[in-house]
């Protein structure tokens, strides 16, 4: 991998101590993007130990940006910064000399953006034969739609995710909570081709559609209909709201649980301890399912949601609160999980945020100190820039 990163300062920028190597200390990405599906995977490639480097445009050249709030991404803890003007030939040629060193590109313009400019994945392979240049794009490379703008909600609409989910009041599909086409469908989609591409060590191009990872998601759905002709919707089966044992229900408090008792032992419990034992044989019998509903309605309407939860949880019934998100960031499991890190922004002061939660990720026992404004010097001097270079780059305007 590329070099110019020590193992334990890699640690101590994903967080750790350093006693322990990160998974991908010594990785070099190049971000191109500010937001969305790709800065997202950047924030978990930094989290696993990667050195994140993001590229923006220089403000007085660039197109308009979206600058992401000072809290979003986790504060971009753990990277670095530089602005660079890829419109010009200095520009170009300084991001193609930081490419030489890097691992991993990622870029998110429309199709053929980054050829224009002079930044695409042939280019820089002529300078790096083992780049890993990821595009992430909301429609891919090819296609029909490969030009269409588009945002998480209209990823979650093309790949059947809202069609087959509760309607809203209006019979309207519903809106996710979540961006979870950015997130699992891109970001993650990105991180997966990225890591795959590394194992293999031969260089790629790796084409991410979030409209296609969405799709990935919704697999056993659009299966079964492939294979059956049987079109999914909401109450089409077990998770899609067709039975008692899978929903929500309000509670005596206005508050919410989610029931998921799937399996018949889960589901007898619960119609035990709510003293409704002569539907348990009646799982799946879709003729009683009003009924059963409104029995079961009743019943937890009776008592306060977490009162329930001292009933059910810890008794196999599959039962969950339903928590807000201010709720959720002082909850036991979560405490316990160490899912939640301080940190300290130059320019905010002290602060709560997310800890690295995936599988390997290295977790903080100091505070983080976020970043603030840029590193462009430090990087170049990395990247093999005499200091002439950099400061006749810095006075013309190229980098800032």
């Amino acid at each position: 991998m590329a070099g110019g990163v020590t193992a334990g300062g890699t640690a101590e920028a994903a967080g750790g101590t350093g006693a322990t190597t990160p998974l991908l200390a010594g990785v070099r990405v190049l971000n191109l993007a500010s937001v969305g599906p790709a800065a997202r995977a950047g924030r978990w490639l930094a989290d696993y130990g990667a050195e994140v480097i993001n590229v923006g445009a220089v403000p007085s050249r660039g197109a308009v940006q979206i600058t992401p709030v000072f809290h979003a991404y986790s504060g971009h803890r753990g990277m670095r910064r530089i602005l660079l003007d890829l419109k010009s030939d200095h520009g170009r040629e300084t991001f193609l000399r930081m490419a030489e060193r890097a691992d991993v590109v990622i870029e998110s313009f429309r199709p053929g953006v980054t050829d224009r400019l002079g930044i695409g994945f042939e280019t820089v392979r002529g300078r790096n034969p083992k780049i890993v240049y990821c595009s992430t794009t909301g429609f891919g490379q090819s296609g029909p739609c490969s030009q269409w703008a588009g945002h998480d909600l209209d990823y979650l609409a093309v790949s059947g995710y809202l069609a087959v989910g509760e309607p809203g009041a209006r019979g309207n599909p519903a809106l996710p909570g979540a961006t979870l086409a950015d997130s699992a469908g891109g970001g993650m989609h990105a991180v997966i081709a990225i890591l795959a591409a590394l194992v293999k060590g031969e260089g790629a191009y790796l084409d991410v559609s979030v409209a296609d990872g969405v799709l990935s998601l919704m697999s056993l759905a659009v299966d079964e209909y492939l294979a059956t002709g049987s079109e999914p919707g909401y109450q089409h089966s077990m998770t899609s709201g067709r039975y008692a044992c899978y929903r929500t229900y309000q509670t005596g408090d206005g508050r919410w649980l989610a029931v998921a008792a799937i399996e018949p032992k889960f589901w007898a419990n619960f119609c035990r301890l709510l003293g409704l034992e002569k539907w348990a044989a009646h799982q799946t019998d879709d003729a009683v399912q009003d009924q059963i509903r409104a029995d079961v309605e009743a019943v937890l309407a009776s008592k306060e949601r977490d009162v329930w939860i001292g009933i059910l949880s810890g008794s196999d019934t599959c039962v969950a609160p339903v928590l807000t998100v201010s709720e959720l960031c002082e909850d036991a499991q979560y405490q316990a999980r160490g899912a939640f890190a301080e940190a300290v922004h130059p320019e905010h002061g002290d602060l709560r945020q997310t800890a690295p939660l995936l599988a390997g990720m290295a977790r903080p026992e100091l505070p983080y100190r976020l970043p603030s404004g840029t590193h462009s010097h430090r990087l170049l001097l990395e990247a093999g820039f005499t200091e002439a270079e950099i400061k006749e780059l810095l006075e013309e305007g190229t980098v800032a």
